[in-house]
């Protein structure tokens, strides 16, 4: 009995070993599938990551492009705004000097009139105070 044992020990362990063996040698196909699959994949991704490398370096000139525009508007703007402040400074300083100019010959017209109106009129002797309230006297 115990050669029979003995033949069964034998055989189950036969069995294991080509289990194994066929294991192996799937696992091996599996890695070489594996394999192919990852170069594959290598060989599809590589140029997708070239083109989003191209695209990001393509926005980020395009974005220094776009920044550079805008500082070049802003400093546009900025001598634009000295400018028309300058302009408007000057155009009320040129108003204000032609009003303070015409408020002067208003001013030397008036005197001019008053002087030639009292050389046609002789001077007028003034009231004295009690003289002025005479007139309001009812009686």
């Amino acid at each position: 009995m115990n050669d029979v044992f003995l033949g069964i020990i034998a055989a189950s362990v036969l069995v294991m070993a080509v289990i194994q063996m066929g294991a192996v040698v799937m696992a091996a196909r599996a890695a070489r599938k594996v394999g192919a699959l990852a170069d594959k994949l290598d060989q599809d991704v590589r140029p997708l990551i070239a083109h989003l490398q191209a695209a990001a370096s393509d926005v980020a000139r395009s974005t220094a492009m776009a920044a550079a525009q805008v500082e070049r508007a802003d400093r546009l703007l900025t001598d634009a705004t000295h400018r028309v402040d300058r302009i408007l400074g000057t155009a009320q300083d040129a108003v204000a000097g032609a009003s303070r100019a015409s408020g002067a010959w208003v001013a030397g017209l008036k005197a001019a009139i008053t002087a030639f109106l009292e050389l046609r009129d002789p001077p007028r002797r003034r009231r004295t105070p009690e003289e002025e309230d005479e007139g309001l006297f009812i009686g």
